[in-house]
């Protein structure tokens, strides 16, 4: 055998070694876990925008009219996120309650197969069989016909409902000798279907049937905020999102960050749009641009509702976004958030990503189940609009003027980075 083929066997040998070793600890060097998960770096969620990590001065950017003391200023630094550029629309909320709706109807009708990714072989709806919903089996997913109107064969939504579950991080940290997974799970069942008599509760004296018949159900407001949901209901939203997200990947991909509420400082900082101090998102101290026109739907002066251009909620992104892109931060509706409210909590929230969760039971008193509303609504005067300013609402209520959107942890330094 020649030199040459020597080198050339010895070369190939060394290759069939090398690849013979690849994903195995064969070398007893520290090369990390093999088999992980594939993870791209970043995802882009449709309709969200990034927002980077960085600081902020939370709390009153302007006198504190009601001297409430309730926010007073503290320098907090928050890790980068993704956000909803828009509010929630009734439309996108729509594909949840239809997503409900035909998950009961396979249910019923027993539309199951077996799991080819589950060890276990577990059974699963099996969305690719179609649904014929003038199957007699289906009649109570429809109004009996004593409580149809003129006849008409109508879905009753009222009895649509999602069961979602967590983790209480909170409660398995406190644990110093182990912790039984089953007891830090936590679930909630929650009806799906927006509350249409918000517009019929929230008025007294005041013509809003055709509101209260249209708002969420006709292609008119398609686009418009979905209102009359509880801050359950947004969260079993935001479970259910996350949940379609991830029967999507592939079966060797990293599942990703859950879909959830922001938290109250997060909206903050995403509001100022990186103009700390500033009152409003679009960094000055008033309500109106240099032509003297409104910069956000709410209620100004005395009650002109459409000196703004809507009488009440307007089609979302109808304002000029801030400088991270998002739209109607300021006024259109109010929005829910992951945190408890407390009247004091900035003097005691850690700086680095604050929060405050407080998990409200049924049988809790009623000041335990506030949670922070921010943005301020088409109802509200300019005060509510300030990027600082805190209200709050009962977490079981709805209202007209409460909606929310989604946000996302971003999982990295930097976006810059991938």
């Amino acid at each position: 055998m020649t030199l040459r083929n020597i080198n050339l066997t010895i070369c190939i040998c060394g290759i069939a070694l090398l690849l013979a070793s690849c994903g195995k600890d064969q070398t007893g060097q520290l090369v990390g876990s093999d088999n992980r998960p594939k993870w791209k770096g970043t995802i882009n969620p449709y309709g969200m925008v990034y927002v980077p990590s960085g600081y902020l001065t939370i709390g009153q950017s302007d006198q504190d009219i009601f001297s409430s003391y309730t926010q007073r200023q503290k320098t907090v630094s928050m890790t980068g996120f993704y956000m909803d550029e828009t509010e929630i629309t009734n439309n996108e909320y729509r594909q949840f309650v239809d997503w409900v709706r035909d998950y009961t109807a396979h249910d019923i009708l027993g539309d199951y197969t077996v799991d080819e990714d589950d060890p276990d072989g577990e059974e699963v709806i099996d969305w690719d069989l179609e649904i014929d919903y003038t199957d007699p089996a289906l009649e109570e997913l429809f109004y009996s016909r004593d409580m149809s109107l003129s006849g008409r064969k109508e879905f009753n939504n009222d009895m649509l409902e999602y069961t979602y579950d967590w983790i209480d991080w909170k409660k398995a940290a406190r644990s110093r000798s182990g912790v039984n997974r089953s007891d830090v799970i936590e679930k909630r069942t929650v009806g799906v279907a927006p509350d249409i008599f918000v517009w019929i509760r929230d008025f007294s004296y005041s013509y809003n049937e055709p509101m209260t018949r249209q708002y969420f159900e006709s292609p008119a407001f398609d686009d418009y905020p979905v209102v009359g949901v509880t801050w359950s209901q947004a969260k079993a939203f935001c479970h259910w999102r996350t949940r379609i997200w991830n029967n999507e990947i592939a079966a060797d991909e990293a599942l990703i960050e859950d879909f959830r509420l922001p938290t109250e400082f997060e909206w903050e900082y995403a509001a100022r749009g990186g103009r700390d101090i500033a009152p409003y998102g679009w960094g000055g101290y008033y309500v109106r641009n240099s032509k003297g026109c409104l910069l956000a739907n709410f209620k100004p002066g005395r009650g002109n509702y459409a000196e703004d251009g809507g009488q009440h909620t307007v089609a979302v992104g109808s304002y000029f976004p801030n400088d991270f892109g998002l739209y109607d931060m300021s006024g259109n509706v109010a929005e829910w958030t992951e945190t408890a409210y407390s009247s004091n909590a900035y003097a005691y929230i850690h700086d680095l990503n604050p929060d405050l969760k407080y998990d409200a039971k049924e049988d809790d008193p009623d000041v335990y189940k506030m949670k922070v509303v921010r943005g301020g609504s088409w109802k509200d005067i300019y005060y509510f609009l300030q990027t600082s300013t805190r209200d709050r609402e009962f977490q079981d209520s709805t209202k007209s003027y409460i909606g929310f959107r989604c946000a996302m942890t971003f999982l990295g330094r930097s976006i810059k980075d991938f």
